[in-house]
C-alpha cells in the first residue's frame, strides 16, 4: 500500500504531527490502538472521521519508518 497518499504533516496542523491526510488525526493513535489490541472496526467506529484505507496505510508508514529508523532495543 502507498501511505503517501493518506498521511501528511503540516506545522499548522497538531504542531506538525504525522496525521492522516484531511484529519487531525495522527497516525501514532491507530498505531497505539492496533498495538493495545483493538481491531481495526473498532478503530474505526472511536475515529469516525478515518477510512478503512488509513489502517493498512498506518502500518505501511510504520514499516516504512522501522526499516528507516534505529531504535535502540535493551537485551
Amino acid at each position: 500500500m502507498d501511505w503517501r497518499s493518506y498521511i501528511s504533516t503540516d506545522p499548522h496542523i497538531m504542531h506538525g504531527a504525522v496525521c492522516f491526510r484531511g484529519t487531525r488525526i495522527p497516525v501514532s493513535v491507530v498505531l497505539d490502538n492496533l498495538a493495545a489490541g483493538e481491531t481495526p472496526e473498532r478503530i474505526l467506529d472511536q475515529y469516525p472521521s478515518l477510512q478503512p484505507e488509513h489502517i493498512p496505510a498506518a502500518i505501511g508508514y510504520a514499516a516504512d519508518l522501522a526499516r528507516k529508523r534505529i531504535v535502540p532495543i535493551p537485551a
